[in-house]
């Protein structure tokens, strides 16, 4: 079982881009407080890279943006890249399958975007996902 949740707030506004097959895909990186503090009394807290596809990407792309609260439901996934030192490099990042607005922007209802589980065809493969 491969399943992640997570409730954080964004730490930049979503970047949205378009792999080469034309699907949208938004990144963003949610800042995850743990539950104990510092020595010194301060939170800590784990900052979390997230892929959101298609429609979910678009929605995200429209309505989040630094500081918003959210929770993310999802998978974590491994990819392999090459740096531009030519070197193989791995990263860690959740993709999401459901993303809830926790927080309200200018009076809004709490919105829920959900996407379907994503199939192998549109998986975040490592020559389409983005650096």
């Amino acid at each position: 079982m491969n399943t992640v949740v997570l409730i954080g707030r964004l730490t930049r506004d979503p970047e949205l881009r378009h792999v080469p097959s034309g699907q949208p895909v938004a990144s963003f990186t949610l800042a995850v407080d743990r539950a104990f503090t510092t020595e010194r009394g301060r939170g800590t807290a784990d900052f979390i890279p997230v892929v959101a596809w298609r429609k979910s990407a678009e929605l995200v792309s429209m309505y989040l943006s630094k500081g918003r609260l959210v929770a993310v439901e999802g998978r974590l996934h491994i990819r392999f890249y090459k740096a531009q030192d030519g070197r193989r490099q791995k990263a860690a990042e959740v993709v999401a399958n459901r993303i809830q607005f926790l927080d309200r922007k200018k009076g809004k209802d709490v919105l829920t975007v959900e996407q379907p589980t994503i199939d192998a065809e549109t998986d975040t493969g490592a020559e389409d996902a983005p650096a």
